[in-house]
């Protein structure tokens, strides 16, 4: 104390010691706040993801509702989809006609059958319901076109007439229906039975429907459902949306060829990105003077990692696209021209523009972890007699390969959640087929193909049918996020078994 008194402090209750914050732990704690938000950030991120996503798949409750506004009465069966509550301002902009200025609770209904209604969508005010019931009897039908189906199964027809051992009993119709409906779409496509089979639902209103069965998909009754059967439900739809491709304008059905797009596109882009990133890092760091020229080089390629993607698909479609495909037609497809088969966007260019893309990453990442190296290292291979090029070979790059995996992971991150250079260079909202086939050469190169990034954009924002496309944006997007983080999680234990091989090297 006697210390500190001389040094002119003064002893404040409450106050920090002398030196706390010359100490660190100030910087700290301001450390570790900013790691917890970014965790927490993160973790919410994939919560709403998931949660909004996932749900999407498992069956949803019909509701009934019977309601009357003005003397106008109606009967809605559909699927919850949000509720909400909002000011009568708000609801006197859009068209109703209120008695109050109380805000009043909304629930937005999903109600389907797009042949008898002009929207999929209607909003209810809880107030004009009068009674809201669950039938254990409602259906729900999901379709390959025309959106789903909610109402009551009346009659199955097979060969135009009426199917069952009793015909009148709707019972005997549903049972009849679910034993067509197993077979799988090959089946679905020589089955003469299921292809001239039809069915007639009855709607909420009353009004009824007959429709073919082979658009079916699967049908349900949601609200009769145990745990089990819900469970076997769920997995079946996400299977269907790992495997099959899209439908209704991307908002129903699968993204696998979006998934098979961006994984190859990405492997793509990572077998042309990396040996030019490393020999371009090797040249600059072992074999270029380090003048001024080799410092503006550097600079530029810093640059180059700040460049707008969008600049980059300009640049694919100009030089690879337009310019170099170009050639590749006139060289070796003269024959089919004007019909363009490397002159136009496709999977190689695409690969090409995001692997020039991602070029200044592999470059920067490969050169910290060649000047990491000693130099005493390669002294001592070339003391032992190896030449130049075989201390680069079998002792410097070896020894940085951890930092060229941390280049390839930073460059898998960024290429494969790009989605504006896409769409000038290969990607399509519906790819007609895979770019893999058993076709010679296999691969196909020259074809467009579809991507999970640009999947989420057009599902997002060019859907017709926002509402019932909104939960695939979230299941795409968790989708997307799985992949990149498996192809960096390998990525990451290819890194870490090679510096633990190579960890007595860097010391």
């Amino acid at each position: 104390m006697e210390g500190d008194a001389a040094a002119g402090y003064r002893a404040v209750p409450g106050a920090p010691p002398p030196g706390w914050w010359r100490g660190g732990e100030p910087q700290v704690w301001a450390n570790a706040a900013a790691v917890s938000i970014s965790l927490i950030a993160v973790v919410g991120l994939l919560g709403l993801l998931a949660t909004r996503g996932l749900a999407h798949f498992w069956p949803q409750p019909l509701v009934q509702m019977e309601t009357q506004y003005q003397g106008d009465e109606r009967t809605i069966l559909g699927e919850i989809v949000s509720r909400e509550r909002v000011s009568a301002q708000q609801l006197r902009e859009a068209g109703w006609q209120l008695d109050s200025t109380q805000d009043r609770e909304r629930s937005l209904i999903r109600r389907g059958v797009r042949e008898a209604y002009a929207a999929d969508y209607a909003w209810v005010i809880e107030d004009y319901i009068v009674s809201q019931t669950r039938p254990a009897e409602a259906v729900t039908v999901e379709r390959y076109s025309g959106g789903k189906l909610f109402g009551y199964i009346e009659a199955l027809y097979e060969e135009g007439e009426q199917a069952g051992p009793n015909p009148d009993s709707p019972a005997s119709a549903w049972d009849r229906l679910q034993l067509l409906l197993q077979t799988t779409e090959d089946e679905r496509a020589g089955a003469d039975t299921l292809s001239r089979a039809e069915y007639t639902i009855r709607l909420a209103d009353g009004g009824a429907l007959t429709l073919p069965l082979k658009n079916v998909v699967r049908m349900y009754r949601p609200n009769d459902l145990g745990s089990v059967e819900k469970i076997t439900i769920y997995g079946a739809k996400l299977w269907e949306f790992m495997s099959t491709g899209p439908r209704e304008a991307n908002s129903e059905g699968g993204v696998f060829p979006a998934i098979f797009g961006t994984v190859m596109m990405v492997i793509l882009m990572s077998i042309i990105v990396m040996p030019f990133g490393v020999v371009a890092a090797v040249y600059l760091r072992e074999y270029a003077s380090q003048g001024l020229l080799t410092r503006l080089i550097r600079i530029a390629v810093n640059n180059l990692a700040g460049v707008p993607s969008i600049v980059y698909g300009i640049f694919g479609l100009g030089f690879f696209v337009y310019f170099l495909g170009g050639e590749i037609d006139q060289l070796f497809f003269s024959d089919t021209l004007p019909s363009p088969t490397f002159g136009t966007p496709g999977l190689l260019w695409s690969s090409l523009t995001l692997a020039l893309l991602t070029l200044p990453v592999v470059i920067v990442a490969t050169e910290e972890g060649l000047a990491r190296i000693p130099a005493t290292l390669r002294e001592g291979s070339m003391a032992l007699g190896a030449t130049r090029a075989e201390t680069l070979r079998r002792v410097v790059i070896p020894a940085a390969s951890p930092a060229i995996m941390t280049g390839l992971i930073l460059a898998v991150a960024r290429a494969a959640g790009e989605v504006a250079p896409l769409m000038l260079v290969g990607v399509v909202k519906v790819a007609p087929s895979l770019p893999v086939d058993g076709t010679f050469p296999y691969l196909h190169l020259d074809q467009k193909f579809m991507h999970l990034g640009f999947h989420i954009y057009d599902v997002g924002f060019q859907a017709p049918n926002v509402e019932a496309a909104r939960p695939l944006v979230y299941a795409t997007a968790l989708l997307l996020v799985v992949i990149i983080a498996v192809l960096n999680i390998t990525a990451v234990t290819l890194r870490n078994r090679i510096r633990e091989r190579y960890k007595a090297l860097e010391s």
